[in-house]
């Protein structure tokens, strides 16, 4: 079995916009105010409480960019050109195809306001555009 290259410092970076984007989509100031009322969360609950949930996020937006990462690698693989374009259109289809499908069908039946699952879907597109700029724009030695 053979793995597809991978940078693994752009994987790191792309872990870190993760929570940047986050943290900037999720402000007061931004979509958070909305997103507390709409998913029922106290956005003044004590930063403690929230330290799990942040843990588990660095951890699932690692595997999230080291997956962008490989299957990218394997779309530029398999289609030739700019590896850039590769990663966005990778990024873009699993989104859609993963993310976005099962973000709408489990909320559909947990009868979640249509307008909570748009900001969080569109949160996640925003979340692997960047992801896909950083591991696009900075490919895997040897590959490009």
């Amino acid at each position: 079995m053979t793995v597809p290259e991978i940078n693994y410092w752009a994987v790191l970076l792309a872990t870190l916009s993760s929570m940047v984007v986050g943290t900037i989509w999720y402000a007061k100031g931004v979509f958070g105010t909305r997103w507390s009322k709409l998913a029922n969360v106290d956005m003044d609950q004590a930063a403690s409480t929230a330290a799990g949930a942040i843990i588990v996020t660095v951890l699932v937006s690692f595997v999230t960019a080291w997956v962008l990462a490989g299957a990218s690698t394997i779309a530029w693989h398999f289609y030739g050109g700019s590896y850039l374009v590769a990663s966005l259109f990778t990024a873009l289809i699993l989104w859609a195809g993963f993310t976005a499908a099962r973000f709408i069908t489990h909320d559909a039946f947990e009868r979640r306001p249509s307008s909570l699952t748009i900001l969080n879907i569109a949160h996640e597109l925003v979340t692997l555009i960047v992801m896909a700029l950083i591991i696009g724009l900075w490919p895997p030695a040897g590959t490009v």
